[in-house]
């Protein structure tokens, strides 16, 4: 079959000691310690069979993360940019639909001809905070797409418990190829709703909310904030393609942080302004830039606001807490996309026609193209970049 695979060289860098587990497996803790000079190749290799209690699965749609395009960009000193933990070589996708090909023995809750989206992380259901159903913090985790061969490829192998039935999108979606394009927005949907309802509790409806970032995962935040009743709901977005995407998903008022920032203009002084100065019941930072928008979150918060961590941000963020106290603000990180109840919420809301975020794909691509997929997300104007083997 044919794959898009990341490879690099296995060269720690100076003063980094790996892991007595990182060296038994070869598996990386943190990419930018690690993992040398990545490359990108298109290679064929054999199609997985199930073993058992494995399935098989045809991929229809792989959606492109930026977490993707981390992994192959390199820093200055020619490392991984990506701080994820990752086993390489591996096939790169983990945001994907399909139809079930094969099952493996032992395999009772699916049978081949089942349409399907499939969970990003592979827990492993025996560690402590597995047994709590904390399965995002499983001790043991693997991950498509980063330890284990993922989805940008023809087939993809991974087990029944981490896989999710369809149907109801197949009955939504008149178009079957724009149903399992949906079915690649579940996960990254996911992790919005995650950070959103799970993490941070949610917000009363009439609340207002603010993103900051709107790529992929800050452009659901937008359509999810809408939806649960947020009002009004600003986006903040340094990209004019993705400002557009946020009004077209529901954002009520937009701008631009670095035009604000040439005019002089305080972004927490107009979000007072917009809300009447209410504040924000709800910030979401999904931009990975947190010591730039905190500064400005901080200002911006309602009393018994919330703010959620959604974006990964490298370094230290400053903070003044005291504020935060007297404001009576709560602060939440959220990660992932498994368990709670998350996937099957998201497939519901989507066939219900509540919740169409199929126009946020604005760029396709067959798997032979699958590496210019990933040099196009890198370029970060997109909302959501998709291959379709």
């Amino acid at each position: 079959m044919k794959a898009l695979q990341l490879d690099a060289e296995w060269r720690p860098r100076a003063g980094y000691y790996p892991s007595e587990r990182e060296r038994r497996e070869r598996r990386a803790d943190n990419c930018n310690q690690v993992y040398f000079q990545p490359r990108l190749r298109l290679v064929d290799l054999p199609e997985p069979e199930p073993g058992p209690g494995e399935i098989v699965a045809r991929v229809r749609a792989c959606g492109v993360c930026g977490s993707d395009a981390h992994l192959f960009e390199q820093d200055r000193d020619g490392y991984i940019a990506s701080a994820d933990p990752a086993k390489l070589p591996v096939v790169l996708g983990h945001e994907w639909s399909g139809v079930v090909e094969a099952v493996g023995p032992g395999v009772q809750s699916l049978r081949p001809g089942d349409a399907v989206c499939g969970e990003v992380a592979l827990w492993c259901g025996q560690c402590a905070p597995c047994r709590a159903g904390a399965f995002g913090q499983c001790q043991n985790l693997d991950e498509i797409g980063f330890s284990v061969d993922g989805a940008l490829a023809e087939y993809v192998r991974t087990r029944p418990q981490y896989c999710w039935r369809i149907d109801a999108l197949l009955q939504a979606y008149s178009d079957e190829a724009r149903a399992f394009e949906a079915g690649a927005l579940v996960e990254p949907t996911a992790v919005a709703y995650n950070a959103l309802f799970v993490r941070a509790g949610g917000f009363r409806p009439g609340g207002a909310a603010a993103v900051f970032g709107a790529g992929p995962i800050g452009l659901v935040g937008i359509a999810l904030a809408r939806l649960a009743g947020a009002a009004p709901v600003l986006a903040f977005e340094t990209v004019p393609e993705r400002r557009a995407l946020a009004a077209r998903v529901g954002a009520d008022l937009v701008f631009d942080p670095l035009a604000l920032a040439r005019e002089g203009r305080d972004a927490a002084e107009l979000i007072q302004e917009a809300t009447d100065g209410a504040g924000l019941a709800i910030a979401v930072e999904a931009a990975g830039a947190s010591p730039r928008t905190f500064p400005v979150i901080e200002r911006a918060m309602a009393v018994g606001g919330k703010i959620v961590q959604v974006g990964i941000t490298a370094g230290q963020t400053p903070l003044t807490l005291v504020k935060l106290q007297a404001q009576g603000v709560n602060l939440y990180g959220s990660m992932g996309s498994s368990g709670a109840g998350l996937f099957p919420a998201v497939i519901q809301l989507m066939a219900s026609g509540r919740l169409d975020l199929t126009p946020i794909i604005t760029a396709r691509f067959p798997l032979e193209q699958a590496d210019a997929a990933l040099r196009r997300m890198a370029e970060r104007r997109d909302g959501k970049v998709l291959v379709t083997p």
